[in-house]
């Protein structure tokens, strides 16, 4: 079992100082077997609320928060906390997520591979369209699938890896929006011919935005994917779509379509009560051509 630990925690406007305490409980009760440290990073929050929170982080032992004051984006966040870890060994935790199993530490630290995925399961339940999105997908999460494709589905939001192997393979800092910066990280690890192996040790999804913040964000990704259209060919079912359009020759024919679709349908989609998955995937279409 490996005697040393870093836990990373991005952070960016989300409250996770319960998620820290329950972290360090875990490690507190396993004596002095293991060494170890909770460093939470802040991403130029502005809500106060949430800061004014989160520096109680630094008050529990054996934990850290730094705050910083520029934006630096979700890749840039998590190599700043590389270099700040003091230990061997780390593991990255989102901070929107919750411990939902009690043996969810050792569990990693019983690994030996250079990278490990946990995955995450959904822990809470809404009437959101971003809670049905995340169920729907849920049989793409489990453990059996995940082997399967071990590259394409790897996530950052719960992962232990080598330092050495994370300084030597940084994320790409050239991601600063949000999306993708985890699908392309995957096939980095692949390409340096790095083994990732996929366990069984969830965290719980249980935070789910509004449908407009939802949508925002699916904007977004969409145009990070289509800025990495190169790096990402291969690893995306939607650039996969695109492709198939552009080979059949009808991506103009759906782009001309999606102009007066795509406002129609995101009206839609972000209203509370008129969301539907069906939508959502008509929209992805739409905007990926």
């Amino acid at each position: 079992m490996r005697n040393n630990l870093s836990i990373l925690i991005p952070t960016y406007n989300d409250q996770c100082t319960e998620l820290v305490r329950v972290l360090a409980a875990q490690l507190h009760s396993m004596g002095n077997d293991i060494r170890w440290e909770i460093i939470v990073a802040d991403d130029g929050s502005y809500d106060e609320e949430v800061l004014r929170k989160n520096r109680e982080i630094g008050n529990i032992d054996g934990c850290k928060f730094i705050e910083r004051k520029q934006n630096c984006g979700r890749a840039a966040i998590r190599n700043f906390l590389a270099s700040q870890a003091q230990h061997d060994t780390l593991l990255y935790i989102d901070s929107d997520m919750t411990i939902v199993r009690n043996d969810f530490v050792k569990k990693y630290l019983t690994s030996d591979a250079p990278v490990v995925y946990g995955g995450y399961v959904v822990a809470g339940k809404d009437d959101s369209l971003r809670y049905r999105y995340e169920k729907a997908c849920e049989k793409y999460h489990t453990v059996e699938y995940r082997k399967k494709v071990p590259y394409k589905d790897f996530h950052t939001s719960n992962y232990m890896i080598e330092k050495a192997i994370m300084t030597a393979h940084p994320l790409d800092e050239r991601f600063t929006k949000y999306g993708y910066e985890d699908v392309l990280y995957g096939k980095q690890l692949q390409d340096a011919g790095i083994e990732i192996v996929h366990i069984d040790n969830p965290t719980g999804f249980a935070t789910f935005e509004s449908n407009a913040e939802f949508i925002r964000k699916t904007d977004e990704a969409i145009a990070t994917l289509l800025q990495f259209r190169q790096e990402l060919s291969g690893y995306s079912r939607l650039l996969a779509m695109k492709e198939r359009m552009e080979k059949a020759h009808i991506a103009g024919f759906v782009r001309a379509i999606g102009k007066c679709i795509i406002p129609i349908l995101r009206k839609n989609l972000c209203h509370k009560n008129g969301a539907s998955l069906w939508q959502l995937r008509l929209y992805k279409i739409f905007k990926i051509a």
